[in-house]
């Protein structure tokens, strides 16, 4: 497997790889990092269909890309797909992947059309005082201090970064600014995750800073991630006679090692309640989706709270990795990411209005008509002073192909599930669904004698609580996340959020797909090179315009320097006038 960039290799089509015809692949779990790679081993790979095997434990497919309606429940999405233009391998799967709902274009075009005719931004990005505008009017509002310890992070060896947290690095010139703000309901990331991440994370969107503070920087689907991008996969996938396996536990993966080389060579599964073995030979590709975000997730309903439920049993991808990992020390170290729960939980909700009594409450916010088909929020508004750090979005309507006319689905999340709320005086994952509309409302700004009935008669309210959803922030360091092929393996990759691929982020659709690729093109030994990550950190436009956002468009002539300081700078610029360093300065601002 090899990495390229441009465009000669992104339309060149592999040659058949040597000997696939006499091979099989079992693919654990569904999610996306899976049907990813089952769509490259049937496009690329070009093994039959008939040869491959995902095995779920669940009666549907999708993993954390869900959408659905529950019977008895109502609409449930336990998060949202925020996309960028560079999502590489993304975009290099789905130019092949048919539109389920326009004829003779792939799912790649739909969506490029889509956000095209109706690009993303947001008007209000965060309210105060129960849905007044929160004026962060587009700024990072970050000091020269602050700035300079995101620079001093950005530019600290990896190496340095194992095992810290971001408070570690970040003081309150920081964590007190809107960047912050920005950043953490965005992301996800919480002050005590890890340091490293945050650093990959900067690299990795560096040409997307500031595009930060009214979403520019997004691109959504058309409906909810399980319709615009699972459904189309598994399509794919039926068409080409890919075997699907519901209800089957993958409990345990066992290995043969030896010193230069490591076998996968049975899996141990439970089907209709029995435990039955699958031999391998070497001719059978095993793709293990280890851990999970959303694994131990829990529904409630209406009028029942979620419950939080982190104990890890027998079936899951916790357990299945961990047994995995006691085999052999490249396999990883799951405990080092699903040890803490209270560390790693955060609780959503999907809101769906059922008359027309809250979406003005939406409209005055969001000044946008929601039923419109377009754009609707631009992406999350984050109550700024809510306990919980409540945030909420309502992506172009419908969300659902299903949704009757004259309803809004809506998607409400809270970082903090432990305090409790400035209206509902309870902590978040103690309540039921109506009550966390209850805090939603008072949030947007409607009279609190009216909320206790538009909470029950006007809205239905689904609350999940997923105790591992940010476990992957955690701090770690080299080898707690397995390789995608660990050296020495034969015939078997780890794919997901846990897998371990070089420059790229987790936490992100194109992180699931990107470990699917680089997995089946090692196996395959498929000659095309996998698209590097993006590379806008060697960029040095993008890093000149990016430092420039992040202090709000002020120069470096601008910063708070001392005497030597501004004498050194001076002789810098005189140095360098009338050279392409100073015309690049010029362009970007910079001075």
């Amino acid at each position: 497997m090899y990495y390229s960039s441009g465009n000669y290799e992104s339309f060149a089509r592999p040659v058949k790889p040597e000997g696939v015809d006499q091979k099989s692949a079992y693919i654990i779990g569904s999610g996306l990092a899976a049907l990813a790679s089952a769509c490259f081993l049937v496009r690329d790979g070009q093994m039959q269909g008939e040869h491959i095997h995902i095995l779920e434990k669940d009666p549907i497919p999708g993993g954390a890309c869900d959408g659905y309606l529950y019977n008895n429940v109502g609409y449930v999405m336990r998060g949202g797909r925020e996309m960028d233009n560079h999502f590489e391998c993304m975009w290099d799967l789905f130019r092949s992947i048919p539109s389920i709902e326009t004829p003779d274009v792939s799912v790649l075009d739909e969506y490029y059309w889509l956000n095209k005719r109706d690009p993303n931004y947001s008007l209000m990005r965060a309210t105060v005082n129960r849905g007044q505008d929160a004026h962060t009017d587009k700024k990072f509002n970050i000091s020269d201090k602050g700035a300079m310890e995101i620079m001093k992070l950005f530019f600290t060896p990896d190496e340095e970064l194992y095992n810290k947290r971001i408070t570690e690095f970040f003081d309150d010139e920081v964590l007190n600014s809107n960047f912050w703000l920005y950043w953490r309901t965005m992301f996800a990331f919480e002050n005590w995750h890890s340091a490293l991440e945050m650093k990959l994370y900067i690299k990795r969107f560096i040409h997307h800073i500031g595009g930060l503070p009214d979403f520019t920087a997004l691109r959504f689907t058309k409906y909810n991630q399980y319709e615009s991008m699972i459904l189309p996969m598994v399509r794919y996938l039926e068409s080409h006679n890919v075997q699907f396996h519901y209800g089957v536990k993958v409990v345990n993966v066992e290995f043969d090692i030896q010193k230069e080389k490591k076998l996968a060579k049975k899996m141990i599964v439970i089907r209709d309640g029995k435990e039955e073995s699958i031999c391998l030979t070497e001719n059978d590709l095993v793709f293990i989706t280890n851990g999970g975000c959303v694994e131990n997730s829990s529904l409630g309903s209406q009028n029942t709270p979620a419950s939080f439920n982190y104990e890890i049993k027998e079936g899951g991808g916790w357990d299945m990795w961990r047994k995995i990992a006691a085999q052999d020390p490249s396999f990883g170290h799951p405990d080092k990411f699903c040890s803490n729960p209270e560390q790693t939980n955060w609780m959503s909700a999907t809101v769906t209005t059922l008359d027309d009594k809250i979406p003005p409450y939406v409209q005055k916010i969001c000044q946008r008509d929601p039923f419109s088909g377009k754009v609707v929020t631009g992406g999350i508004v984050t109550a700024k002073d809510s306990n919980w750090l409540l945030s909420w979005t309502f992506n172009r309507q419908p969300q659902f192909r299903s949704q009757p006319k004259g309803q809004l689905v809506g998607w409400i999340y809270g970082l903090f599930s432990d305090k409790p709320g400035n209206y509902v005086k309870k902590a978040m994952r103690e309540c039921t669904g109506k009550e966390i509309c209850m805090e939603w409302l008072y949030h947007m700004g409607v009279p609190e004698e009216q909320i206790p009935e538009l909470a029950e008669h006007s809205a239905n309210t689904v609350p999940c609580m997923m105790p591992y959803i940010t476990a992957f922030f955690m701090p770690r360091e080299a080898g707690d996340r397995p390789k995608i092929v660990p050296d020495g393996a034969v015939n078997f990759a780890f794919i997901g959020q846990f897998a371990e691929t070089v420059r790229d982020t987790i936490f992100t659709s194109e992180y699931s797909i990107r470990t699917g690729m680089e997995a089946v093109y090692t196996l395959l030994n498929v000659d095309r090179g996998v698209p590097e990550v993006w590379g806008s950190t060697y960029d040095i436009r993008d890093l000149l315009h990016a430092t420039v956002a992040l202090r709000d468009g002020k120069k470096i002539t601008d910063m708070e320097l001392g005497l030597m300081e501004r004498i050194a700078l001076k002789e810098v610029l005189k140095r360098i006038d009338g050279t392409d360093i100073m015309k690049l300065l010029k362009q970007y601002d910079v001075i």
